[in-house]
């Protein structure tokens, strides 16, 4: 009896799989590259400028001690509450959010701290902090 044979099919491969993969990588270099860098042209000339400052972070904080007999020192200089609002009012007109941080000594008159805390307000300053040192649980 002769049995029937059927020819089997050629084995293929499948490609649709890494055709997916593929186009997709693709795609996620397409959109990761800048393809145009305009801020880097190198054939102009760019003006000078006399009283420019530089485009820098935030400035430091201005630190306002206030000792026990009431003196108000700033960077080293002790100041009149005028002089002090004088010198955060340039300050302010600078950079508008500048910080300020008044440390008052533990022994000073709440009047004194007043007066520096008054300063800042009449200078216009609203970034106002009070330093304080953590106690012991």
């Amino acid at each position: 009896m002769p049995l029937k044979t059927i020819p089997l099919d050629e084995p293929g491969i499948n490609l649709t799989s890494m055709l997916d993969v593929v186009m997709l990588l693709i795609m996620f270099f397409m959109a990761g590259t800048q393809f145009k860098d305009v801020e880097r042209q190198y054939d102009i000339q760019l003006p000078t400028v006399q009283d420019a400052t530089a485009v820098s972070g935030l400035p430091d904080e201005i630190v306002v001690n206030v000792q026990r007999d009431g003196q108000l020192v700033v960077r080293a200089e002790v100041r009149t509450p005028e002089g002090l609002e004088a010198l955060l009012r340039e300050a302010r007109e600078r950079y508008p959010g500048q910080a300020v941080v008044v440390r008052g000594d533990a022994d000073v008159p709440y009047r004194h701290i007043m007066h520096a805390m008054g300063a800042c307000r009449r200078a216009g300053i609203r970034n106002l902090s009070l330093a304080y040192r953590p106690g012991e649980p």
